[in-house]
Formats: C-alpha cells, sequence, structure tokens
C-alpha cells in the first residue's frame, strides 16, 4: 500500500499546539533538528558574509609571506638577546 503525500496550511499557534502534544523524546527529536537548521542557517550567513572577489590567492601568500618574514625576524631577535 503505498501513503500519500498531504499538505495542510498551518499557523504558528497551531504548529505549537501540535508541539505540546507530542511525547517527550519526539519534542527532543524536533529540537534538535530545528538546531541543526537554525546552525546551517547561520553558518550560510556568516561564510557568505566573508565572500569577496578582491582577495586572490597572490594577495593571501604575500600575507603569509610577510606574516612569516617577521616571525622569524622576531625569533632571530629573540636569540640575540639570550
Amino acid at each position: 500500500m503505498e501513503s500519500e503525500e498531504y499538505k495542510i496550511s498551518l499557523n504558528y499557534n497551531q504548529i505549537r499546539e501540535l508541539v505540546r502534544q507530542l511525547p517527550k523524546e519526539e519534542k527532543l527529536q524536533l529540537s534538535k533538528e530545528l538546531a541543526k537548521e537554525t546552525i546551517d542557517i547561520r553558518l550560510s550567513r556568516l561564510l557568505e558574509s566573508f565572500k569577496t572577489d578582491d582577495l586572490t590567492q597572490d594577495t593571501i601568500d604575500k600575507e603569509v609571506e610577510r606574516i612569516r618574514k617577521e616571525i622569524h625576524e622576531g625569533k632571530k631577535f629573540s636569540h640575540d638577546y639570550h
């Protein structure tokens, strides 16, 4: 026997009332699903905020080399004083 799919429209209060009727275990499961969805949305927004066309691999490489040089020179100076 095939299961049929039905769609119904519910407002927030109706959904809240249905959730209140769920057993504790199912409420916890629903809560975890909602939390995952919220985290996914927030992570997507965060990643989108960092997206830029101004940053190239060459720019990243130059900055990495600059920092490495600073670190190397800093270590050199600290060795001179010991």
